[in-house]
C-alpha cells in the first residue's frame, strides 16, 4: 500500500489517556490516518523520520481568542508552533456573525482588546458567510460555539436588564441557529457585557435549547456580580436546572475552587474546566470598574466616564478594593502608548496614581485597552496553585491566548509547551499519556467532537510530532512573542503546518461541527 506519508519510528500516545505510548509508524492517506504500526516495507511520497520523539494526536484549544490572526495576523502560526490543530471559536460569547453591520461594529469596538485590529471588513449577516472565512486561509481547524453577546445584542441590543418574553425567544431562534450550524457549546463571558445582564432564567431557557443538539454550556463565570464563590454555586445550580453538561473557563484549584468540585462530585455534578497554568491573566482594565459603568454600549460606557462624578466614585471603588498594583503590565492600547510598561511605572511618569492613570488610559484609547494581570507575587503559593490545577482530573488545558497586541500575555505562545515542558518533564506532576489526553482526548469528548483528539486509524490525520527531551515554551512575561521549542511537525488534515519547525504555506484548517 502506498501512502501520502509514513511518520516512522515514533512513540505514538494516542490520546485516550488510557493506551500506554507504543512504537510504531503512522500512515496518512487523503488526509486521514489510514494505518499505524509496522510500515517499513510500505511506500509514501513523503517521509518523516520521529526516531526519539513522540506522535499524537493534535491539541485542542478549548478557549482562545485567536479567530482574527487566524486569518492572516501577525501571530497566525504562534498556536501551531506548540502543537495545537484545532481552535474553538467564540470563547467568553465573543462573536460578530449573523447580527446588523452596526452591531457587529460595536462588539468588535467592545473585544477589540482580545483581538487588534480587524483584518477583515466587519460584515457577517449570517453565520456561513463568517464560517466561511476560515477555510483555505486557517492554519488550524475551528470549531463554531453559540456567541452569547452577538444573540443577545441581536434581540436586545446592550439593555442592561433582564430579557422580556419575545426577546427571550429571539435569543433561543439564535441559539438555535448557530447549534445548526454546528455549534457544539453555548458560550458565555459572565463579566462582559452585554452577557454580564442575562438573568439565571434566561441560562437555563438557552441551555435547553443547546441540550437538544447534544451540546454542553461554557462560561467566563459571573465574578464580578456575585463574587467567586456565589459564581461556582450558580454554574453548579444551572447544570443541575439545565440538565445540560457545564464547563467552566480558565480556573484554577485553590481552595475555594477546590471545595466547589469536590461538592459538585458530591452532588453528581457533570462539570470540568480549563486552565492555562500561569500565575496571571488578561483583559481590559474596565472590568475592575464598578458595573454600573460598565453596563450598556461602548459609546455609552465612554460617555459615563466621561462625567466627574463618575471618576470620583469608581477611584473611590478601586481604592476600596485595594487599588490597581504597579506590576499589572499594559499589552494592548491602539495608539501603542505604553504597551509594554508596569502600571506603576507608566503612572509615576505622567505624574497620577495607578487607578487615576488606568481610568484616563481607557478614556485615552476610546475604550480599548488590555492589561496582563498578574496574581500577587507569592511564588510558593502560586506554584502551589498551578500544580495542584495541573494534576486536577477534571481540568485540560486551554491558552485563553491573545494576539495581535503589541505586548500579549505568554501564554498565547507558550501554554501547551509549558504544560509539557514544565508541569510533565520538570516537575513530574502528570504522565506524557495524561498530559496529551488533557489537551486532546478529554476536550474532544467533551465537545462533541470524535472524529478529533484520537489518533487511530480513520481519524483525521491531525497529528503532532515533537521531542519530549527538549519541548519547552520560550515565551514570557518580559518576552512574551518567542515562538515555542521543540514541536518539529505539525500536520493538520494530513498536510504539514509547521515542517522541521518550520511554518509552511498550508492552511488546510476546516471549520468542524459538532458530532463529526
Amino acid at each position: 500500500m502506498a501512502f501520502d506519508c509514513i511518520v516512522r519510528n515514533g512513540e505514538v500516545i494516542d490520546g485516550s489517556g488510557k493506551t500506554p505510548r507504543y512504537q510504531a509508524d503512522v500512515g496518512f492517506t487523503g488526509g486521514l490516518v489510514s494505518a499505524i504500526g509496522d510500515l517499513s516495507k510500505a511506500e509514501s511520497a513523503q517521509q518523516i523520520d520521529a526516531t526519539d520523539r513522540i506522535v499524537c494526536p493534535g491539541f485542542i484549544d478549548v478557549h482562545v481568542h485567536s479567530e482574527n490572526t487566524l486569518l492572516g495576523g501577525r501571530d497566525q502560526m504562534a498556536s501551531l508552533h506548540q502543537g495545537v490543530t484545532t481552535h474553538l471559536l467564540a470563547p467568553d460569547g465573543f462573536g460578530w456573525a449573523g447580527i446588523p453591520d452596526k452591531e457587529a461594529r460595536e462588539l468588535w469596538h467592545y473585544t477589540q482588546f482580545a483581538y487588534g485590529e480587524p483584518v477583515e471588513k466587519i460584515s457577517w449577516p449570517t453565520i456561513e458567510s463568517y464560517l466561511s472565512l476560515f477555510p483555505g486561509r486557517s492554519p488550524a481547524n475551528v470549531y463554531p460555539q453559540v456567541p452569547h453577546c452577538a444573540v443577545r445584542v441581536n434581540a436586545m441590543g446592550w439593555a442592561p436588564r433582564p430579557a422580556t418574553p419575545d426577546e427571550l425567544k429571539v435569543m433561543e431562534d439564535g441559539t438555535r441557529a448557530w447549534m445548526e450550524a454546528g455549534a457544539g457549546c453555548l458560550c458565555l463571558g459572565l463579566d462582559y457585557q452585554p452577557s454580564a445582564n442575562a438573568s439565571f432564567e434566561e441560562l437555563v431557557a438557552l441551555c435547553k435549547v443547546a441540550a437538544e443538539y447534544d451540546g454542553i454550556y461554557a462560561a467566563h463565570l459571573r465574578y464580578q456580580i456575585l463574587g467567586r464563590e456565589g459564581a461556582w454555586d450558580e454554574i453548579i445550580e444551572l447544570q443541575k436546572a439545565a440538565d445540560i453538561p457545564v464547563h467552566v473557563s480558565h480556573e484554577r484549584v485553590d481552595e475555594l475552587s477546590g471545595a466547589a468540585l469536590s461538592r459538585s462530585e458530591e452532588e453528581n455534578v457533570d462539570i470540568t474546566f480549563e486552565s492555562y497554568l500561569y500565575p496571571a491573566g488578561m483583559t481590559h482594565i474596565t472590568m475592575q470598574l464598578p458595573m454600573w459603568v460598565q453596563m450598556g454600549s461602548p459609546d455609552e460606557v465612554l460617555d459615563r466616564m466621561r462625567l466627574p462624578d463618575t471618576k470620583e466614585r469608581s477611584l473611590a471603588f478601586l481604592k476600596e478594593r485595594g487599588g490597581i498594583a504597579d506590576y499589572q503590565i499594559i499589552g494592548y492600547t491602539p495608539s501603542g502608548n505604553y504597551a509594554g510598561m508596569r502600571l506603576g511605572e507608566a503612572a509615576r511618569g505622567v505624574g497620577k496614581s495607578n487607578e487615576e492613570f488606568a481610568y484616563d488610559l481607557v478614556l485615552e484609547e476610546n475604550g480599548i485597552q488590555a492589561f496582563v494581570v498578574l496574581w500577587p507575587p507569592n511564588e510558593e503559593e502560586n506554584v502551589r496553585t498551578l500544580n495542584r490545577t495541573a494534576q486536577h482530573p477534571k481540568m485540560m488545558l486551554a491558552s485563553d491566548g491573545i494576539y495581535d497586541a503589541q505586548h500579549p500575555h505568554p501564554r498565547g505562545f507558550g501554554c501547551f509547551a509549558q504544560f509539557l515542558g514544565r508541569f510533565v518533564r520538570e516537575r513530574k506532576l502528570l504522565s506524557l499519556e495524561e498530559a496529551i489526553y488533557k489537551m486532546s482526548g478529554f476536550p474532544a469528548e467533551r465537545y462533541r467532537l470524535p472524529e478529533r483528539g484520537r489518533l487511530a486509524e480513520g481519524k483525521p490525520a491531525d497529528v503532532v510530532v515533537f521531542d519530549p527531551d527538549t519541548v519547552s515554551d520560550r515565551s514570557t512575561f518580559e518576552t512574551p512573542l518567542e515562538t515555542a521549542d521543540g514541536v518539529s511537525w505539525v500536520i493538520v488534515n494530513g498536510e504539514p503546518v509547521i515542517a522541521e519547525g518550520t511554518p509552511t504555506a498550508n492552511r488546510p484548517g476546516q471549520v468542524l461541527s459538532r458530532g463529526r
